[in-house]
């Protein structure tokens, strides 16, 4: 099985899940999305909230959050076993999964840096003006430089995952800065990538499926920060991403 159809079976079977249960559907990582069916989704979060869904135990700079809680661009956020959470930060959104722990780097709600010490994180950025600090994602292995991109990415011990689901990023490891790098330019999931903490110099980069993400998800997350994503997986059709 090719990697487009393996992402296409998933899908599909996320959207008759959805079609089953009714108004939400289990997504991947246990969280609750909406089945968008009639073109249905959530508004723009509103100006002075960070969280849009939380479940389990979520804890914010040390602290057991709540669905009050303001989550700012130099944040710490933790997830334990069975949790998640759903949040903004300026026009930035993410969905932490489970047994995870990103810290952010910016000023009040700019974000210019994250770190993904641990686990799974979806997230959608806004572009950046000329004068602005690009974005830089780390995990365990890579150094990402973001570009007005949506990613999923998973951070362990002697490897990291990276999907770049629309967008540009610009992919470093940390340990073959060197030789093994690569620019992705995507327009729907095109090259997932693992990027290994050991290997043959300029060989620490390589393919990787789709995996533990869906464009449902990307579609959520964007609708929190007033866009869209290039495409609408329900009704098949592309469009051009708005809100930029």
């Amino acid at each position: 099985m090719d990697m487009s159809t393996e992402f296409e079976d998933a899908r599909r079977e996320f959207l008759v899940k959805a079609l089953s249960m009714g108004a939400f559907a289990l997504g991947s990582g246990g969280i609750a999305l909406p089945a968008w069916s009639m073109g249905e989704i959530p508004d723009e979060l509103e100006p002075g909230r960070s969280i849009y869904d939380m479940g389990g135990v979520v804890r914010v700079d040390g602290k057991r959050a709540t669905e009050k809680t303001v989550i700012s661009a130099n944040s710490l956020v933790e997830t334990e076993s069975g949790s998640h959470v759903v949040f903004v930060i300026g026009g930035d959104a993410h969905i932490l999964r489970e047994n995870s722990r990103v810290q952010f780097s910016g000023k009040d709600f700019f974000e210019h840096g994250l770190r993904l010490v641990t686990g799974k994180l979806l997230s959608v950025f806004g572009a950046r003006e000329p004068a602005q600090p690009a974005h830089t994602m780390q995990t365990s292995t890579a150094t990402i430089g973001i570009r007005g991109t949506g990613v999923y990415a998973e951070s362990e011990k002697d490897v990291s995952y990276l999907c770049t689901c629309y967008g540009v990023v610009d992919i470093v490891s940390n340990s073959d800065r060197g030789k093994s790098s690569e620019r992705i330019a995507a327009s729907h999931h095109d090259a997932p990538r693992y990027i290994l903490k050991e290997g043959k110099a300029g060989q620490l980069i390589e393919p990787a499926p789709v995996k533990n993400h869906t464009d449902e998800e990307l579609m959520l997350v964007e609708a929190l920060v007033g866009r869209t994503t290039p495409f609408s997986s329900v009704k098949g059709y592309s469009a051009p991403r708005q809100g930029y």
